[in-house]
């Protein structure tokens, strides 16, 4: 329910003195927002990007944010009940970041907690403001988000 939109990647504007997986901002449709490298933040190292990668643009904690993704390969409801706990791993701080695990027939999908995972300091989108055309989405249950 966070997700607001996808988009093809455009080059960014790097910003200065920020955590690698911090790309820079990108202005869309007059809101200045920060994009982040999913691969980069898991340490990947930084993704080469280009027209084939996509940037999720998603809502977390009344902030605005981009995802630089390697591919969007389909878009999927899960019941609640279909969610199981991470495992826990002793000593990895970066398991903090999956909320939960769904079996599909394909392998495991992993649910993120992408207010860890974004955590910076950035704005809220009440100091950038809302996007352009915000209203054409419905806005997130905060009883059922994940």
């Amino acid at each position: 329910m966070c997700v607001r939109e996808i988009k093809g990647w455009t080059e960014v504007t790097p910003l200065p003195n920020q955590p690698d997986y911090m790309r820079g901002v990108l202005n869309l449709r007059g809101a200045i927002v920060p994009i982040f490298d999913v691969a980069c933040r898991f340490g990947g190292g930084t993704t080469e990007a280009t027209k084939t990668h996509v940037v999720i643009i998603v809502a977390v904690d009344h902030r605005i944010m981009g995802l630089l993704v390697d591919a969007v390969s389909d878009i999927l409801d899960i019941p609640d009940d279909d969610v199981r706990p991470a495992p826990g791993i002793e000593d990895r701080s970066d398991n903090d970041f999956v909320a939960g695990l769904v079996s599909m027939k394909n392998g495991l999908i992993a649910i993120l907690k992408l207010e860890l995972l974004l955590s910076v300091d950035l704005p809220t989108v009440a100091e950038n403001g809302p996007l352009p055309d915000e209203t054409s989405f419905p806005s997130p249950d905060p009883e059922t988000e994940k």
